[in-house]
């Protein structure tokens, strides 16, 4: 059958570099393989050649399946599942690329395009590891593109090809018995893109993170070659920039992730210990590990075998982390995990293929890996290090159990084991003190030397910072307002450790750079980047610790359900034009829909006025109805930003909400002059009819037809309104504008002239009138430590990575 309208060429073509891209990377993988195992230098160099025009072809085809996919996006070829199923003609044209990654298929495919990049960067740059490092990530991509080959062998799938007709998944539906089915008002929109992602934190977040992912498999590539090859130390040095990019990428990533929670999730942070926020930091955690061992290692020979066992589980635990957040197993546990597509066993196959070899190699070659018998003194550099890699790998073990022990267990046995009360608390608890021993080694690292250093060396150094530090830490903890008890003194007494950790770190690090290094900032980048992370643990500790919320309820309670974690004491409700008492400000709802009111997103005007000074703000959280066929809206938050705190607010309900399920209908009456309707509070009178009114809020002139109804309302407590509703015509087109008493609960429409003595009102009475939202206000002080922190942090890692270049390029 031929269906009229439909554009067929995108995705034949799309599919067909998909298969090319799969057939490029495989046989790339063997004549890299071959060059590698090749006794001959000719052979070697002719198997290279092969290899790189194979990997070439293999990276031009992903990015050709990529731009397609993009136009058929861009386009609006509902035809295609992949259009129909994640964009739509209403959204912004920003968010098209969030489209892309918000399904597997996509996800997928730019995973394999950094992992291009990346490739081609290493042919240029890799020198004799070519070959190995390269079997290792073309034969990433050989598995890569299995998970978007979409084929079938047998009755077993693999992949989900990203180019499927609507028709196609849904072969049984009535409407494609029709050759025209694009025809239909069902096949003109798409089902449009989820609500959580339609930010701009998701055009830019997932694509840094995924680089992030795709940078881990370099070190890991670097750490197999060298057991392939028995060349178990000629790497370390060519590869230790590459793991400061995965560790500097992956934190930037996973730190955007955390920008976008803090924009446009309602949980009140920056971190919830998400099982899809935990998998990501787990493999960074072990990344940052095995950073340090293999600095070591450089430095001293310590250490190797560890690097190695870092690298490989670091590239593991992003398989992990890939078939946690892809097999539904995260599905009930997590606000942004993918749903089960089939594709377990695939993602099963995915982690084994690469982690059982790995572990074959390291733990064959295991005793032949350079090791010092020798142990590191307690008084050196590289002992604390080591100290300092293995408490980071322990901690993303604990946080891996903690998140995945469940889910997992659940999954398998079909139990129901519940999550603790307080998840948050669950992690925190431990983590708490992986900070505080964490701080301390960064602030105390740089100021030991490696092999072994003095004591009157090391403590006439430390003096200072530790005291500065600790006169610092005692300000913040004293008068800062630190109190934080909801957990006992234990856990607050914790808190003060870290504050004090954290400092200490900050300082620590940066009289190192003028103290240590001379101001030399070339080699700086390691003391920078632990300034930027202490800089962020005391972000995180005090924004925690000190988070207040402001919207004490004002004594009108709502019932959130049973199933919602909203408290209706922290909530406060506002009341459209009615400025309220929220503790240090005054908030005033005035919700204009003229101006705020764009498609399928509410926005809420919020006016806040601060007691303390006067200073005046407005803010615009919204709600955005949910797509995907779920009923309702999720909440956007929205922020003041200061420099020392932020206020944080979102609407945890709405009037607007239920408005579409108000059932109340209008009743029509046939009135004149100074008759009377009565409603279930009180009455109303018709007094007079305007014929166009002049006045504050209609400008009708005599070109005009427009006539007024001007109604006393008296309610039974003798208390009197007016109204006024305005019925008009104009190029024979009638507008009614109704008009509205909230107090009375009453909307009042003047819909007909009966004749010259008689018209028609139509009168509502409906319990949800009234205009109010629910209002969530938190303060977070000291949030921006956390940001700028951050960028430090970066900005450490790129000087690192700067100078570890210029080394190798200076041989």
């Amino acid at each position: 059958m031929n269906y009229p309208g439909e554009h067929l060429w995108p995705g034949l073509l799309g599919h067909f570099l998909i298969v090319l891209s799969f057939v490029a990377s495989l046989v790339a993988t063997v004549a890299y393989f071959k060059s590698t195992n090749a006794r001959l230098e000719n052979n070697a160099l002719s198997w290279k050649r092969l290899a790189r025009i194979s990997f070439i072809i293999e990276s031009v085809a992903v990015f050709a399946v990529f731009g397609i996919i993009y136009f058929i996006v861009a386009s609006h070829k509902f035809e295609y599942y992949y259009a129909w199923n994640h964009s739509s003609k209403d959204l912004s044209a920003s968010y098209l690329f969030s489209c892309i990654w918000e399904a597997q298929e996509g996800s997928f495919l730019l995973w394999t395009i950094w992992h291009s990049v990346l490739g081609l960067i290493l042919i240029n740059k890799a020198g004799k590891w070519e070959a190995p490092v390269m079997t290792v990530i073309s034969f990433a991509q050989v598995c890569l593109a299995t998970m978007i080959i979409g084929i079938y062998l047998g009755d077993a799938k693999i992949g989900i090809n990203p180019f499927l007709l609507v028709r196609e998944v849904f072969q049984d539906a009535p409407i494609f018995s029709r050759q025209d089915y694009l025809s239909l008002e069902s096949m003109q929109d798409g089902k449009g893109l989820n609500q959580l992602l339609q930010n701009y934190w998701m055009v830019i977040h997932p694509p840094i993170l995924f680089l992030g992912f795709a940078s881990t498999i370099v070190p890991f590539a670097y750490a197999i070659a060298g057991l392939w090859k028995k060349d178990y130390t000629g790497w370390t040095k060519i590869a230790l920039p590459w793991s400061l990019f995965s560790s500097c990428i992956l934190g930037l990533g996973i730190m955007m992730g955390g920008a976008w929670a803090y924009e446009s999730l309602s949980f009140g942070g920056f971190w919830a210990w998400d099982p899809v926020e935990n998998a990501s930091l787990v493999p960074w955690l072990i990344m940052v590990a095995g950073l340090h061992t293999q600095v070591i290692f450089n430095a001293t020979g310590h250490s190797l075998r560890a690097t190695y066992l870092f690298f490989i589980l670091s590239f593991f635990f992003i398989l992990f982390s890939t078939f946690l957040t892809r097999s539904g197993v995260l599905g009930d546990s997590s606000v942004h995990a993918f749903v089960d597509n089939g594709m377990n066993w695939q993602l099963i196959i995915f982690m084994a293929v690469f982690l059982l070899p790995a572990l074959f190699l390291f733990f064959k070659n295991y005793k032949q890996v350079p090791h010092i018998v020798k142990e590191e003194a307690t008084d050196s550099r590289e002992f604390w290090m080591f100290i300092g890699s293995l408490v980071f790998f322990l901690s993303a073990l604990v946080i891996t159990y903690q998140t995945a022990f469940n889910p997992i267990y659940n999954k398998i046995t079909g139990a129901t084991t519940a999550a603790p009360e307080d998840p948050e608390f669950a992690y925190n608890k431990i983590q708490i003190f992986v900070a505080v021993v964490i701080g301390m080694l960064s602030a105390i690292g740089q100021y030991l030397k490696y092999k072994n250093t003095s004591r009157a060396f090391f403590i006439k150094k430390m003096a200072v910072p530790t005291l500065l530090s600790l006169l610092l830490s005692l300000i913040i903890s004293i008068w800062g307002g630190i109190n934080f008890t909801k957990h006992g003194a234990g856990f607050l007494g914790a808190i003060h450790l870290a504050i004090f950790a954290s400092v200490y770190t900050i300082v620590a690090n940066a009289s190192y750079i003028w103290l240590g290094l001379k101001g030399n900032l070339k080699t700086a980048g390691a003391s920078v980047a632990h300034v930027g992370f202490g800089m962020m643990l005391l972000g995180i500790l005090i924004a925690s610790a000190k988070k207040e919320v402001l919207s004490r309820n004002n004594g009108i309670l709502l019932n959130f359900g049973k199933d919602s974690k909203e408290k209706p004491m922290e909530n406060a409700t506002l009341i459209k034009g009615l400025k309220t008492d929220m503790g240090s400000y005054w908030a005033t709802y005035e919700h204009n829909d003229s101006l705020t009111n764009f498609g399928n997103i509410n926005y809420f005007k919020i006016n806040f006025e601060s007691k303390k000074d006067g200073d005046k703000f407005t803010l615009y959280p919204n709600l955005i109805r949910n797509t995907k066929g779920q009923e309702g809206f999720s909440n956007n938050p929205d922020a003041k930003h200061y420099l020392t705190k932020d206020i944080f607010t979102y609407i945890s309900y709405a009037s607007t909400i239920d408005r579409e399920k108000d059932t109340a209908t209008y009743k029509p009456y046939a009135v004149k002059l100074n008759d009377t309707i009565f409603y279930s509070t009180g009455f109303m009178v018709l007094n007079k009819v305007t014929v166009n009114p002049n006045n504050e809020k209609y400008k009708y002139t005599e070109a005009d037809t427009a006539l007024m109804a001007e109604l006393k309302i008296t309610s039974y407590d003798s208390a009197g309104y007016m109204a006024r509703p305005v019925y008009a015509v104009k190029n024979a087109q009638v507008t009614v504008l109704p008009d509205t008493v909230f107090s009375q609960n009453l909307a009042i429409a003047f819909t007909k002239v009966l004749n010259e003595k008689e018209i028609e009102l139509q009168v509502k009475e409906s319990g949800q009138m009234i205009p109010f939202v629910s209002l969530k206000v938190y303060e977070f002080p000291q949030i921006n430590v956390l940001w700028l922190g951050t960028i430090v942090m970066i900005i450490g890692f790129v000087m690192s990575i700067w100078r570890r270049v210029q080394q190798y390029r200076a041989g």
